[in-house]
C-alpha cells in the first residue's frame, strides 16, 4: 500500500515534468524521421513513435501517482494533473498521426505534412523551455508568446494544406479524406502544445 508523503518532493515533480516535455521533443523528431524517410523504415519508425507515446503514458502515471502520494504539492494538485494530461496529449496526437500515415497506405508524403511536423518539433522545444522555467515559477512569457506564434503558423499551414487537397488530388476523394484527417491530426498536436502553454501560464500566474 502506497504511503502519503508529508514532505514536499518538489525536485522529483519538476524532474518528471521536464522528462515529459523532453519526450514531446523526442516523439516529434521521430515523426519527422518517419516522414522524411517514408516509405523506407516506415514500420520501424512508427513503432519508435509508439514507444515514445508509451513513455509519455508512463511518465504521466508517475506524476499522477506521486501527486496522489504527496500531502504538500509544489502547486495546486488539479493543475498538476492538468499539466501532466496536456503534455501527454501532445504525444497522443503525434502517435495518432503517425499511425494514420502508415495505416492509410499513403504513397508520397505531402510537403505540408513535413512542414507541420517541423512546427510540432519547434513548439515542443519551446514548451520544454517553458517547462524548464516552472521550478521557482520563473517568467516564461517569451516562450509562451513564441508558442502562440507557432500555433498560428501551424493553423495557416493546415488550412493551406487542406485547401490544396481539392486541387492536387485529381478527384481522388479517398485520398482527400485520408490526407485531410492526417493534416487535422497533425494540427491537433500543435494545438495540444498551445493547450499545455495555457495551463502553464495559469500555473505561473497563480504562484508568482
Amino acid at each position: 500500500m502506497a504511503r502519503m508523503s508529508l514532505v514536499p518532493q518538489k525536485r522529483e515533480f519538476f524532474d518528471l515534468y521536464n522528462r515529459a516535455a523532453e519526450n514531446t521533443i523526442a516523439i516529434s523528431r521521430q515523426l519527422i524521421e518517419l516522414l522524411d524517410a517514408f516509405p523506407e523504415r516506415k514500420d520501424a519508425n512508427a513503432r519508435a513513435v509508439k514507444e515514445l507515446e508509451h513513455e509519455g503514458d508512463r511518465i504521466t502515471h508517475e506524476i499522477v501517482d506521486l501527486v496522489n502520494r504527496t500531502f504538500v504539492t509544489p502547486f495546486d494538485r488539479d493543475d498538476m494533473y492538468r499539466l501532466a494530461s496536456v503534455l501527454d496529449d501532445v504525444c497522443d496526437h503525434v502517435d495518432e498521426a503517425a499511425g494514420k500515415i502508415v495505416d492509410y497506405g499513403v504513397g508520397d508524403i505531402r510537403d505540408p505534412a513535413k512542414e507541420q511536423a517541423r512546427v510540432i518539433e519547434r513548439a515542443a522545444m519551446k514548451l520544454s523551455e517553458a517547462i524548464g522555467r516552472l521550478e521557482g515559477f520563473k517568467d516564461s512569457r517569451r516562450q509562451l508568446i513564441e508558442l502562440r506564434e507557432l500555433e498560428d503558423e501551424g493553423d495557416a499551414i493546415a488550412r493551406r494544406a487542406i485547401s490544396e487537397l481539392f486541387t492536387s488530388m485529381g478527384g481522388d476523394a479517398l485520398a482527400v479524406i485520408r490526407w485531410k484527417d492526417i493534416h487535422e491530426q497533425l494540427e491537433d498536436a500543435v494545438d495540444a502544445c498551445q493547450s499545455a502553454a495555457d495551463v502553464l501560464e495559469a500555473i505561473v500566474v497563480k504562484n508568482r
